[in-house]
Parts: C-alpha cells; structure tokens; sequence
C-alpha cells in the first residue's frame, strides 16, 4: 500500500470534508423517502437526483478515507538537507529573471494560485531531488520552461 504524503493542513481538510459528507448521508436517505413517497419512481426526478447524489457522495467517501488510511503526515519544519524534498519551499528564478517561490505539497493540497505545487507535477517532479544553483527544465503546457534554484527553506 502506497503512502499518501501531505502536509498537517490538508490531512485536516481531507477529514473535515469526510466528515461533511457523513453528515450528508442522513439528508440524501431523507430525500429519497421523500421523492418515494411521491409515487411511480420511473419519471421521478427528485428520486433519480438524490439516488445520483447518494452515489456521488459514495464514492467521494470511499476514495478520502482510501487516502486518510495512508496519509503519511510530514511536517516541513521538522525536515533539513539541502535537496528539495517533500514541503520543501523553494525559491527559483525562471528565463525572464522572475522569481517564483513554490511549496511542493500533496496532490489534494496543490493550488498554483498561492505557489504550492503538487509534488507529483511536471515541475514538483523536476524539483524534487535537485540542489540550489541547479537549473531545471520544464515542459509545460505553454513550451519548455527553465528554472534555477535559488534558495530551499523548510518552513
């Protein structure tokens, strides 16, 4: 069984929305007594609705506690090295002499908006392992990008 890194936060998250979707369970149960209580199920709109979201929310439930089971919590400020690892921070400087700091977290935790990454992208990927004064090259959607590492923080 392959273990799910992910920083604290999101192990958080990921039980709070497991939680959510449990509290859900009663109301869709209550919803389809209800549309059954309406008559013939074969053109029952609400029926078929609350049936699909019960199976959505099924399978929502099945695959968050998949990863809650192997969720391997790491902490950032625990961890040193001057190799980007998992949570690392890391400060890199691409062809347009830009800086652009990226935390490499979880798949569930990654949002490029606020520069974290997830480790397994193109770019979390090329990262991980690498050393400050390393360049490397990126193939994204918009062409090949190169960066250099500049700084690694464990913050």
């Amino acid at each position: 069984m392959e273990k799910v890194p992910m920083l604290a936060e999101g192990y958080e998250k990921l039980t709070a929305d497991l939680k959510a979707l449990r509290l859900e369970r009663p109301k869709i149960v209550d919803a389809i007594e209800e549309a059954r209580a309406h008559g013939d199920l074969s053109e029952n709109a609400e029926y078929h609705a609350a049936k699909e979201r019960q199976g959505q929310v099924e399978a929502q439930i099945g695959e968050i506690e998949d990863r809650v089971s192997r969720a391997q919590i790491i902490d950032p400020a625990t961890l040193s090295g001057d190799k980007v690892v998992f949570g690392a921070t890391i400060t890199v400087v691409d062809e347009d002499d830009k800086t652009h700091r990226y935390q490499i977290v979880g798949q569930t935790e990654s949002d490029a908006k606020i520069g974290r990454i997830s480790y397994d992208s193109p770019l979390g990927r090329a990262l991980i392992g690498r050393q400050v004064g390393d360049e490397v090259e990126v193939t994204v959607p918009s062409g090949d990008r190169v960066y250099l590492i500049e700084k690694i923080e464990f913050i």
